[in-house]
């Protein structure tokens, strides 16, 4: 396994993030490949689910990284399981759509899991902030009973 233009670990494993009350918040289940190092395959896991890239391309210049990309900030291995890891990433409010669980669903599950640095993934839990459940219209008579 070979990152492209520099390690996800680099830009993407922050372990001296603090999260927000308005991250998104995702456990991971990772089983990285032979020779990858948890930190690389969970930077991984938080490029590829939100801006991450095998190249440079020329909008990065356009916008801010810090202000868009998922953060890989803690790690955990998994009690009785050989080289499996709880991956923790923080994804910010401003990479999502308002009101679009297809487009958080899609932005978070919908790439990361053919990545050829893993050798297994599970998304395990979320947590979805109140700010951004509040911007879901819901049914708009509210819930019926039958």
């Amino acid at each position: 396994f070979k990152a492209g233009v520099k390690e996800y670990k680099l830009t993407y494993y922050t372990p001296e993030y603090e999260t927000k009350d308005t991250d998104i918040l995702a456990a991971f289940r990772v089983t990285p490949q032979p020779g990858v190092p948890p930190e690389e395959a969970g930077a991984a896991v938080a490029a590829e689910s939100s801006t991450g890239t095998w190249t440079t391309v020329w909008t990065d210049g356009l916008t801010s990284l810090d202000r868009y990309k998922g953060r890989c900030y803690d790690i955990e291995p998994v009690a009785g399981e050989e080289n499996q890891y709880i991956c923790y990433v923080a994804y910010p409010l401003d990479l999502f759509e308002e009101g679009s669980v297809t487009n958080m669903f899609t932005s978070i599950v919908g790439n990361v899991f053919g990545f050829k640095a893993l050798r297994a993934l599970r998304l395990e839990d979320l947590r979805i902030p109140t700010a951004y459940t509040k911007t879901f219209q819901g049914p708009p008579h509210g819930i019926q009973v039958e």
